[in-house]
């Protein structure tokens, strides 16, 4: 791979990362696996029948993806209307307050590195269309792109597709087998995707992709044995 590509691959990723696709992404997938397995494990662990496992999953399934896909179009939404009320003020501000914008991107510029000639050549030229400056000032000094905020219809539905990807894998095995082999297979599937999840998010920050796999595994395990524990002490309360 040319250093071109490289670093178009990366700037790609740094734009996922600032819109929040990643972090969607990862939240919809991972929230997918662990919520409906602790439901599964759970309800099964309390001794129920496999219609009403799967009941309760799909149950769990539908009530997350339909909660993520809200919470990240909210999310988002308010993300962007939040930073349109700077915009707003931002403009009033050229109107209004045209020198002190001018002169605070020329400071920006000189302390990135520019001599002050230089910054304040920049400063006068970006000064003289009104867009452009309340653009630049946004970009320089408030340090955020107008167009790469983010989309909430975009963010809701890859919440709600990616979790529901992620709770299938746990969900999968009670379609067709039940009991203790539906459990293991619940728990397989769930482990894998969580490897795979785990390894992703490390091999993204440039850390060890097999911790990052361990540990996601661990979470995974960890949640897995406390709720079919739960369901289990009350299957047997309750009989």
């Amino acid at each position: 791979m040319d250093k071109r590509k490289e670093s178009e691959i990366l700037a790609k990723r740094a734009l996922q990362i600032q819109r929040g696709g990643a972090r969607a992404a990862v939240l919809g997938v991972n929230d997918g696996l662990v919520s409906v397995l602790c439901i599964v494990l759970a309800v099964a662990g309390a001794g129920a029948e496999t219609k009403t496992v799967l009941l309760s999953g799909f149950a769990g399934l539908l009530a997350g993806a339909v909660s993520m896909a809200a919470g990240e179009w909210i999310s988002v939404q308010a993300q962007v209307e939040l930073f349109g009320g700077v915009i707003k003020d931002v403009k009033m501000l050229v109107k209004n307050d045209r020198n002190i914008l001018v002169e605070q991107i020329k400071e920006t510029f000189m302390k990135s590195g520019h001599t002050e000639k230089t910054a304040h050549v920049a400063a006068e030229e970006i000064a003289q269309n009104d867009d452009h400056l309340t653009d630049e000032y946004i970009r320089h000094v408030m340090s955020f792109i107008p167009e790469e905020l983010g989309s909430p219809l975009q963010a809701a539905v890859s919440s709600f597709t990616l979790f529901t990807a992620g709770a299938l894998a746990p969900l999968l095995p009670w379609f067709f087998v039940h009991g203790v082999f539906a459990i293991s297979l619940s728990m397989l599937f769930t482990a894998i995707g969580g490897l795979i999840v785990g390894a992703y998010i490390s091999a993204s920050s440039g850390e060890s992709r097999v911790a990052g796999a361990l540990r996601q595994l661990g979470i995974i395990v960890l949640a897995a044995v406390v709720t079919y524990g739960v369901g289990y002490l009350f299957g047997i309360s309750s009989k």
